[in-house]
């Protein structure tokens, strides 16, 4: 049975902004145990489709010279400044945990391991929400930069999922609104029913109502 405690944190978990993350981050046993947590999700077939990549101390800024190569490889003319800007990347939080997604063959379907991997990100975000940690799930350009997953020894079975920014939050969290349950919820009855499908808060990007519910 769920507690009091964690339907809270289910409740009002909010991602940190990166900027907010400060020292001091979690220990090697906390990682462990936020790893453990991250790993505790449905994987249909048991393929662990997944695995993490961790930088902290200084390793953060050893692979920053990674991503300093792998900008300066795709934009060629970068400038110092903006080279320098995108080595410090992951020096904006203690810890940096990056979730690879990796496709294990199989007869099930890739979608599932494609959901099996987000799950992962999130109950990374959760545990360290609930170890007392701000965090931050993100997908920037590194995300999708072909040079950086070379350097990193990636292959084509690989695709990063997220890259996931760890530390005590110096501030708290704003809140923002959420759709309302009656505009994406249906308690199905019939064939041909319509369904809430919560198109009627408009374009993707340009926030909610202000009916929203608070979570």
């Amino acid at each position: 049975m769920m507690t009091a405690n964690l339907l809270e944190i289910l409740k009002t978990r909010r991602s940190s902004k990166i900027a907010t993350l400060k020292e001091p981050g979690p220990t090697s046993a906390q990682i462990q145990e936020i790893l453990t947590i991250g790993a505790r999700v449905p994987d249909h077939g048991k393929y662990h489709p997944w695995y993490f990549i961790v930088f902290e101390g200084d390793t953060r800024r050893t692979a920053g010279e990674l991503l300093r190569k792998a900008y300066a490889l795709e934009n060629p003319d970068a400038a110092p400044a903006k080279l320098d800007y995108e080595a410090e990347q992951f020096l904006r939080a203690p810890a940096v945990i990056m979730v690879v997604s990796r496709i294990r063959e199989g007869k099930n379907p890739l979608w599932e391991q494609y959901l099996s991997a987000g799950a992962v990100c999130h109950n990374i975000n959760l545990a360290a929400n609930a170890l007392g940690f701000g965090s931050n799930w993100v997908t920037e350009w590194h995300t999708y930069s072909p040079a950086l997953r070379s350097l990193l020894g990636l292959d084509s079975r690989d695709n990063i999922a997220g890259i996931i920014y760890i530390g005590t939050p110096s501030e708290k969290n704003e809140e923002r609104e959420r759709p309302s349950l009656e505009a994406i919820t249906t308690f199905w009855t019939s064939e041909g029913q319509p369904l809430n499908k919560g198109d009627t808060y408009g374009q993707i990007g340009k926030g909610y109502p202000s009916s929203g519910i608070a979570s």
